[in-house]
């Protein structure tokens, strides 16, 4: 099989962890945390995630002219990464991360964007070259809105499918939303882009079925453990998740997003391509940190031969019209 191109337009960060009982309330202090470091940030993390599940990529993104800089640009050349459109930022820092970790797996982030603000227009029309090369865009919101949208503008020109994940979740014009062929949202992001609480199923596909209104094409909303639920053309239906002890889910719809675009370019049906996806997420919580969750394509095919699913099966919840 012929190795996949696809092109990440977004944010490169370093993060920084500490493992608590708890994540701490407002005012509270907790001692005794264990500290770490890992590469981070939402379009190095869906990189990442699509190199080592067997895609040759390309990173479009912006970091500074410092040690963590230096360290991102090191660890993306050791995983195969195209790296000649990530510019050098003289004037900002790399982007950092502060996350706190509970011991259930859950976790709680706050970011300080540095040169990730200033990823520009420009930058990705700069990388027109690469576009060409490549049959999927992938991108996410830690960058400039304005840089998102010449992306989808770019991909759609050159014939690219565009798989845009809305985290951390923002309101989006239809203009952008129009562009995407797939959307990958997952409950809070679906929430504050139809105003639709997603509870269950059922709340979950009025959601999904508001963002085709809006001009999505599809709709694949993630809905942690319980798997994604698909929204397209011939309906809604759940491509259920798998069990596993949840460590870290920091980086988890990442590690989806990069594992969805490598399989959708390889030419999978979509549901298999979200069934991909699972696998690798499922894996990816099971370890500490962003990056360094990942896992190799390898491991995500082993995992999914020897894996039992949640027990449900994909069905129609109920029928959609086109």
């Amino acid at each position: 099989m012929k190795q996949p191109s696809i092109i990440v337009i977004g944010s490169s960060n370093t993060d920084m962890i500490i493992r608590l009982d708890h994540i701490p309330k407002p005012g509270e202090t907790i001692l005794g945390g264990q500290f770490l470091t890992a590469a981070g940030g939402k379009g190095a993390n869906q990189a990442v995630g699509a190199a080592r599940a067997g895609a040759r990529v390309t990173l479009v993104a912006r970091v500074g002219q410092d040690m963590f800089g230096d360290q991102a640009i090191a660890g993306f050349r050791q995983d195969g990464l195209a790296v000649e459109f990530i510019q050098r930022d003289a004037s900002a820092r790399s982007g950092v991360a502060l996350i706190f970790v509970a011991k259930d797996g859950e976790n709680s982030i706050a970011v300080a964007s540095g040169a990730n603000a200033e990823l520009s227009v420009a930058d990705v029309k700069a990388a027109r070259r690469a576009f060409s090369k490549c049959s999927i865009c992938l991108m996410q919101l830690e960058t400039p809105l304005a840089t998102i949208q010449a992306g989808a503008t770019l991909a759609g020109q050159l014939g690219l499918n565009i798989i845009l994940n809305p985290a951390p979740a923002r309101p989006l014009p239809a203009s952008l939303l129009r562009k995407i062929n797939i959307l990958t949202p997952n409950e809070n992001e679906a929430e504050l882009l139809t105003g639709v609480a997603v509870k269950d199923l059922a709340s979950a596909q009025t959601a999904a079925e508001k963002l085709r209104a809006k001009g999505v094409a599809t709709v694949v909303l993630t809905l942690g453990p319980r798997g994604a639920l698909v929204t397209d053309q011939q309906g809604c239906r759940l491509v259920p998740g798998f069990k596993v002890k949840a460590v870290d889910t920091t980086a988890a719809g990442d590690i989806f997003n990069g594992s969805l675009a490598v399989a959708l370019a390889e030419g999978k049906s979509l549901d298999d391509a979200v069934r991909f996806a699972n696998a690798a997420a499922a894996l990816s919580v099971t370890r500490l940190g962003a990056q360094p969750s990942a896992p190799k394509r390898q491991e995500i095919e082993r995992f999914l031969e020897q894996s039992t699913t949640i027990k449900r099966t994909a069905s129609f919840v109920r029928s959609q019209r086109a």
